[in-house]
């Protein structure tokens, strides 16, 4: 059997390629870590706890102490209602970003000012449904007109340009 004898010429190839194979190695990893997807969260996104702190008959007051300042009031005939809305939207790489979730926390009060139920709103199926109470608002409902404002545009984003 013949012997293998190794020479230093051979071997300094070896010994120069290893920092480009780092390289390489690294340029691999950035660039899949870049595909990852980033997911971006607005608004309130409030917590079960947190909305089993408010319970019928508590004062608004009482309210925003528990879930802070509602994004958004509107004044009915019936009374307030506070609105808690969030939004979560998902970016994969340079692609757009697409909306993945939103959510509508409502708290309703009497003409009194206290409150008289709180409703958990969010798509089910592509209609707007109560996760609370499990029922979709009936078409009568005096703010079915906001909620539908609200989910209208959901999963659609538009750019404007300003002149």
């Amino acid at each position: 059997m013949p012997m293998i004898t190794t020479t230093r010429a051979r071997q300094e190839p070896i010994a120069a390629s290893r920092p480009a194979l780092r390289c390489a190695v690294l340029a691999l990893s950035l660039t899949v870590a870049a595909c990852g997807a980033t997911v971006t969260k607005h608004g309130h996104h409030l917590r079960a706890t947190d909305l089993q702190q408010v319970q019928t008959g508590m004062g608004e007051d009482e309210v925003r102490m528990a879930l802070g300042s509602p994004a958004t009031t509107s004044q009915t005939a019936n009374g307030k209602s506070y609105y808690y809305i969030s939004s979560t939207t998902q970016q994969q790489a340079f692609f757009k970003p697409k909306e993945v979730d939103r959510k509508v926390v409502a708290v309703y009060f009497s003409p009194l000012g206290t409150v008289t139920r709180v409703a958990n709103y969010g798509l089910k199926d592509g209609r707007v449904f109560d996760y609370i109470s499990r029922k979709t608002p009936s078409a009568n409902t005096a703010d079915e007109t906001f909620l539908q404002q609200i989910f209208r545009n959901f999963g659609r984003r538009t750019l404007t340009t300003q002149s």
